[in-house]
């Protein structure tokens, strides 16, 4: 037992700061950066959704965004603020509106949607590509809804 508290007792002399922070009050946890981003898409395409998800929510009574939210999206090493704009056809003439200061974008499209709907999502996306306050930011281009039987392949889309 003597010999077990020697070597306990070396240990924490010879790497103090590591002693103190296993056996006292370990303080706070260092500070995750935090990085915004804003969320388009089309209504419907599943941006309410994804971010549900990815905050460990209920995905039960999602229904769609209808102007705009803002959702704080923990990872283990980093925050995501994400602002998810509605995608409604009175809405997205305001989206550039909530651009500014944004650091990356998640473009959520739906792919199993009508051609109609996948060539307003392509116009919208070429729109943001192209936007200064977005151009040389990277871009997250989500095909969703893979699950339908209408969903068509990356490829494809």
């Amino acid at each position: 037992q003597k010999r077990k508290l020697t070597s306990s007792f070396y240990f924490c002399f010879s790497l103090p700061w590591q002693c103190f922070r296993a056996l006292c009050c370990k303080g706070p946890p260092p500070p995750r950066p935090e990085y915004d981003l804003v969320c388009i898409g089309l209504s419907g395409s599943g941006k309410t959704s994804l971010l549900s998800q990815l905050c460990s929510e209920s995905a039960e009574n999602i229904v769609s965004t209808t102007g705009f939210s803002i959702k704080a999206v923990p990872f283990q090493n980093a925050i995501l603020n994400v602002k998810e704009l509605g995608g409604a056809d009175n809405i997205r003439k305001y989206w550039s509106r909530y651009y500014q200061g944004s650091q990356g974008v998640i473009f959520v499209l739906d792919s199993a949607s009508s051609e109609d709907d996948l060539e307003t999502a392509r116009n919208e996306l070429h729109s943001a590509l192209q936007h200064p306050q977005l151009c040389t930011l990277p871009f997250l281009i989500l095909a969703n809804h893979q699950d339908k039987p209408a969903a068509r392949s990356v490829q494809e889309v």
